[in-house]
Formats: C-alpha cells, sequence, structure tokens
C-alpha cells in the first residue's frame, strides 16, 4: 500500500494521461496497522480504524481483491485466484506486467505441536485480534457461570507461546483489559486468572535491548503473569498445554505468537531466494539477478548498507519497511524516467512496546524509558506512522474519549456467527452445537 501510494504520486502526471497503471493485487480491502492491534484487542480503539481502505487512499490505482497463487517473471504474468472467479468457477486467471513488486509480508510460522491446528489463535490479523477480546472475555463469562471447577480453571487459564512484539503486546494489554473487567463480575477476582507467557529463548523483546527486556519481565511477573524463558510448548491436545519443563495448564486459551515465515508466494516463484525464503534484493529494492522485480517489507533480504557487520540485512520489522516502500517508488518512477536510482539506508532509530494501559517500555537512539513515558512515546510513534490524516484523528479521538470514559468489556462474539439466530429460529442447529451442521 505505501509504495503504491508513493508511487501514484509520483506518476500522477503519466496515470492522468493514461500511460501508466498501477495494479494492486491483495486479499483483502484494506491494510491493517498490525502495531494498533493490540489495542485494538483491548478495546482501545475500534476495528475499523485498525484498517486502511485502499480504494479510498489507492484511488488512481487499480485494486484487485485476490490472491496470486503463481508468478511466472519469464513470461511477465502472475496467475490470481480472485473472488468471482471462485463465484464463476472458471479457475484462476492471468494477468501481466511490466515491472513487479512483491510485498506480501509474512504469514505465521507454526512448529508440528500436537493439537496446535485445532486449539491454537493467532495474532497477525484485525479479525484474530477481535476474536480474541471477544473469546477472552467470553471465558470470564463461562468462568463465571459454571459450577464446574475444572472448568472454571481451565476458562481462566491464558497462554501465551511466543515473547516478541506480538506475544508480549498481546497479553499485555488483554490481561490489563481482564483484569479491568473483573471489577463486573460477583465471583471473579483478578487473582484467579492465570497469564502464562512462554518463551524457548533466555529473554523476551529483544528488540528493545537486554535491559529493557529484563524490566519487561520484572513488570508483567509484578502483575501476577507467569513468564517462562528456556520453555517450548511441546503438546495442546484436549485443550491441556503441556511444556517442556513438566508444566500441565488445562486451559481454552492458546494464543501462538512464536514467529512469522515468509510468504508462500515467494515460494511459487522464479525469482531468487535466500536460506530463510525471503527474495534476494538489492540495496536499490530491486531483486538481485533479475531485471523489472522490486521488494520490500519482510519478504526482502535488504542488505543493511548502515550496519559495521558484513552481510547484515535489514531487520523485518515497519520500521524498515515503510521507508522502503518510499524509495522504492522512487526507484520505479526513475526507472520510467530514465533517472538513476536510489540505495536505501536507514539507520536503525530503536523501539518501543507496549505492556498494557501506562505500562511500556523503549530504546530509542540509545536512550531507555520505562512505565509511563515508553507508553506515551509508543502512542506518539505509532499516530504519527498509521496512514493517512482521517485515520490519525480517529485514533486519537478515541484515545481521549477512552480516558475520559470506562473502557467497553463487551463480548461481541455472535459475529463471528451472524447467521446463528436465524438458522435456530428456521429449525437449525446453533454453529456452536457440536452435534450441529455448521
Amino acid at each position: 500500500m505505501y509504495t503504491a501510494l508513493h508511487l501514484q504520486r509520483r506518476l500522477k502526471r503519466e496515470l492522468t494521461r493514461g500511460e501508466v497503471e498501477i495494479v494492486v493485487v491483495t486479499p483483502d480491502p484494506y491494510m491493517t496497522y498490525q502495531p494498533f492491534l493490540p489495542e485494538a484487542a483491548a478495546g482501545s480503539i475500534s476495528p475499523r480504524h485498525v484498517v486502511v481502505p485502499l480504494r479510498r487512499v489507492l484511488r488512481q490505482c487499480r485494486v484487485v481483491i485476490g490472491e496470486a497463487q503463481s508468478i511466472d517473471h519469464a513470461k511477465r504474468t502472475a496467475t490470481l485466484a480472485t473472488l468471482s472467479t471462485h463465484e464463476e468457477g472458471t479457475g484462476s486467471v492471468e494477468i501481466g506486467y511490466d515491472e513487479l513488486v512483491l510485498a506480501p509480508g509474512s504469514v505465521s510460522r507454526t512448529l508440528p505441536v500436537p493439537g496446535l491446528a485445532d486449539h491454537g489463535i493467532g495474532f497477525k490479523t484485525v479479525e484474530e485480534a477481535i476474536g480474541l477480546r471477544n473469546h477472552v472475555i467470553e471465558q470470564m463469562d463461562i468462568a463465571s457461570s459454571t459450577r464446574d471447577p475444572a472448568v472454571r480453571d481451565a476458562a481462566l487459564t491464558f497462554v501465551f507461546v511466543g515473547g516478541g512484539y506480538a506475544g508480549v503486546e498481546a497479553l499485555g494489554e488483554l490481561e490489563d483489559m481482564a483484569r479491568y473487567a473483573a471489577r463486573y463480575y460477583h465471583n471473579i477476582r483478578a487473582e484467579d486468572m492465570k497469564w502464562i507467557l512462554v518463551e524457548a529463548t533466555g529473554r523476551i523483546l529483544p528488540e528493545v535491548g537486554e535491559e529493557m527486556g529484563t524490566y519487561a519481565v520484572r513488570e508483567l511477573r509484578g502483575r501476577n503473569i507467569d513468564v517462562r524463558l528456556h520453555t517450548r510448548l511441546e503438546s495442546c491436545e484436549d485443550r491441556v498445554a503441556v511444556l517442556d519443563d513438566g508444566s500441565r495448564f488445562p486451559t481454552r486459551t492458546l494464543v501462538w505468537t512464536a514467529g512469522v515465515k515468509p510468504h508462500p508466494i515467494l515460494a511459487a516463484a522464479d525469482l531468487p531466494l535466500d536460506e530463510r525464503g525471503r527474495l534476494v534484493c538489492t540495496t536499490r529494492l530491486t531483486v538481485g539477478g533479475v531485471t523489472h522485480a522490486w521488494a520490500a517489507g519482510d519478504a526482502a533480504a535488504v542488505p543493511d548498507s548502515t550496519s559495521d557487520q558484513p552481510g547484515a540485512l535489514c531487520a523485518p520489522n515497519a520500521q524498515h519497511a515503510v521507508r522502503q516502500a518510499r524509495v522504492l517508488a522512487e526507484n520505479i518512477a526513475a526507472t520510467l524516467h530514465g533517472a538513476p536510482l536510489k540505495e536505501y539506508a536507514h539507520s536503525y532509530a530503536g523501539s518501543v512496546a507496549s505492556l498494557g494501559l501506562h505500562k511500556g517500555v523503549a530504546h530509542v537512539y540509545g536512550r531507555k524509558l520505562k512505565g509511563y513515558p515508553a507508553w506515551f512515546m509508543h502512542r506518539v510513534y505509532h499516530l504519527s506512522r498509521v496512514p493517512t490524516f482521517n485515520r490519525k484523528a480517529r485514533v486519537l479521538a478515541e484515545w481521549i474519549l477512552s480516558g475520559l470514559f470506562k473502557r467497553e468489556i463487551v463480548s461481541l462474539g455472535s459475529l463471528e456467527h451472524p447467521r446463528a439466530e436465524f438458522e435456530l429460529a428456521a429449525g437449525g442447529k446453533h454453529p456452536k452445537d457440536p452435534k450441529g451442521s455448521s
């Protein structure tokens, strides 16, 4: 989205005259600003303000809702499956191109853990974030109404696997939200809930440095969150999380945030990949060894020209991706105009992470912050980076309102099954009925 946005500005004249066409192929008609997913899950931001509608911001682009199944760069064609091809039953369609930009991002990296595919919950999309929020509140409702101590204990046990940004921020925000919500339940206290963070390495949030990572562990444990380092999930069959240290936790909530991997479309393209499955790129954001192919973001292995270490690559994060998009757009425009290409170079500025409302850690330009100052910096930074003035204003307004009024603790889980009540009224089975057809 960022590349297309900058490109339509650079090529405004050519687009108006019909000399250039920019086609954006995407599975969803919106771009998700992922750093806001934890706050959306906690109810601090409306889910519709976490996403940017592509057709609104890319007015001079042709937006195609679909997925690329394969790319034959030798023939300059991409094979797509769109919503219409599915309805028509006509199969895939081919689209030709002159210049190819591959920026599909990444997908969740899963491991062959027994039971994970059946019971795990991801945290990469706005649907998963809101679904997780509804799920947590629903588990509190179950715990409040059940007479079975085992069911209550499992409902109030929440296991998060992965100590990176996604896992720590999601855990911190949801624990904060659930702690607040507990005051409205007559028989649930914050101390009744078990929050467990499982991390295979010896530290969490490695991006903020060892000192701030240690502080984050201390802060989470101070909130009665069980942080287990050097620990792996061995199994989660029958809704029981089994760790390699011998611990067993009956739980109805297992959130998997243990890393990402390159998008599968990269393997279905005839382009060079590195050992991790990312596109081999140059500092000009061209795909190495081929012409008319470009890449940026998580999918691209771009050399870090500002690093002193030989062979260093840019970290796969938004800080680099957004800046790479601007350079990439400028270089494509330069190619069309016969101008020289720019080199991408950006010194890593640091990282910020939220640990819940008014809590956070930051390591920016050598300065280390924690607590409220770090949380405030986290919000200011991401507010400045979320695209479009419209979204900035709406997010800021929601933050102001949430500071003036109490949190919303409503679960809208029924949104996941909008036809449930009608089906039940028509004599069908409820989707949650194990004997039902849905």
